[in-house]
């Protein structure tokens, strides 16, 4: 299949960023407004985390991930959809569009909290309270992204972890904050950045 290329575009690159940074905005004031427990998770998360350090290190993503109660979705789903987004659940994920005509990259994708990612995993994604204030909306702690991170430990997920050690946030004296499966896991990231 060939792929029609545009103009290069600093503004269109700049654009996306926006997007996902107002998505994020309204998502987390639309569930704060109706008093739902969430927490911003995923790469805005470590982002979020990785820019308290060091600016230049931040990478941008394309979607907003949001851990929720699975017994908050009812309510979590009516804020959404009064903000304008469009609740979907395909291939096992539940995500809220960004409008009707929205890819699932424009979207905020469902995390739900105290379950398990995969059957078999060390651990549970964690609790909604394990997260902190920015003053504007709630973000996951930071030893709770860690572990949700190193329990998906996608490819992306494991990036994420390197730019958190990059910085310097997270170091071996991590490894033993987590089941020792996922300690291994973080270890061999320690032990061999580059793949």
């Amino acid at each position: 299949m060939a792929v029609t290329l545009g103009a290069f575009s600093l503004d269109r690159m700049v654009n996306a960023v926006e997007k996902v940074r107002q998505r994020l905005l309204r998502a987390a004031a639309a569930l704060e407004g109706a008093r739902v427990l969430y927490a911003i998770a995923g790469g805005n998360a470590v982002a979020l985390w990785v820019s308290r350090v060091d600016e230049a290190a931040v990478r941008n993503t394309q979607d907003v991930d949001i851990l929720l109660r699975r017994e908050d979705l009812p309510a979590a789903r009516t804020a959404l959809e009064a903000a304008g987004f469009v609740y979907r659940h395909t291939a096992g994920v539940d995500v809220f569009l960004d409008g009707p005509d929205a890819k699932a990259r424009d979207g905020v994708h469902v995390v739900f909290a105290n379950e398990l990612v995969r059957e078999g995993e060390a651990a549970a994604n964690p609790d909604v309270a394990a997260s902190e204030s920015t003053g504007a909306f709630r973000v996951l702690a930071l030893e709770a992204l860690v572990q949700i991170k190193l329990t998906a430990f996608r490819r992306k997920d494991q990036v994420h972890l390197l730019d958190m050690i990059e910085v310097g946030i997270i170091d071996g004296s991590w490894v033993t904050k987590y089941p020792p499966a996922l300690g291994v896991r973080l270890q061999s990231l320690l032990d061999d950045p580059n793949g």
